[in-house]
């Protein structure tokens, strides 16, 4: 007898906790593999090359200076076409080299245009370092990092640079889940990896 009410003791107990999902607890954890499964978060980063002719601010940027720095590219000063500024405009080709390092990466229909883009990187969740609780809502900071996929990415993107971020998850009756529209106490996961900033 006494067994028996032992288990009528506990057994309601233990019912109500295996009623729980682990997703009504918005854990680091929890917050780390709903960032990381995001469509935001998995989408590859894209870098677009223009060849042809193009403006001398476009040819100047950071991203071109790389690409002429390993021998990628190369440009011939030309006229500017009407609406191009400033001058000089730049007549900008892939090399040898640079034909040999993007072609492989470069999709068939796109081979032919001037203006395509290359996969080069994509996200890395490093850590969750903040939960904010507000009733059914909250925020989530954390820290990612780009991680190359090939040698452009290598090239444009510092595997070991940090960027912080925030983004907003809601709790539902089905558990907590990522915000995919703007929330007044928050932003969206792609909105939150748009503003990153530089983790300290």
């Amino acid at each position: 007898m006494p067994k028996r009410s032992i288990v009528a003791l506990c057994l309601p107990p233990l019912l109500l906790l295996c009623a729980c999902s682990p997703r009504n607890f918005l854990t680091r954890r929890l917050a780390a593999d709903l960032i990381a499964a995001s469509e935001a978060f998995k989408a590859p980063q894209l870098f677009w090359l223009r060849t042809g002719v193009i403006s001398s601010k476009d040819y100047l940027s950071p991203d071109y200076l790389v690409l002429q720095q390993r021998g990628w590219i190369s440009g011939t000063k030309r006229a500017c076409p009407a609406g191009l500024a400033p001058a000089p405009c730049w007549d900008v080709m892939l090399t040898p080299s640079g034909v040999d390092t993007f072609q492989p990466l470069i999709s068939e229909g796109d081979r032919s245009k001037q203006y395509f883009s290359v996969p080069a990187a994509r996200r890395e969740l490093v850590a969750i370092t903040g939960i904010i609780k507000q009733g059914k809502l909250a925020d989530v900071e954390f820290n990612w990092k780009w991680v190359p996929l090939n040698e452009i990415g290598a090239a444009l993107y510092s595997g070991e640079l940090q960027y912080k971020s925030t983004t907003s998850f809601r709790d539902y009756d089905d558990g907590w889940r990522l915000v995919d529209s703007a929330v007044r106490s928050g932003q969206t996961v792609d909105d939150a990896l748009k503003n990153a900033e530089p983790a300290q």
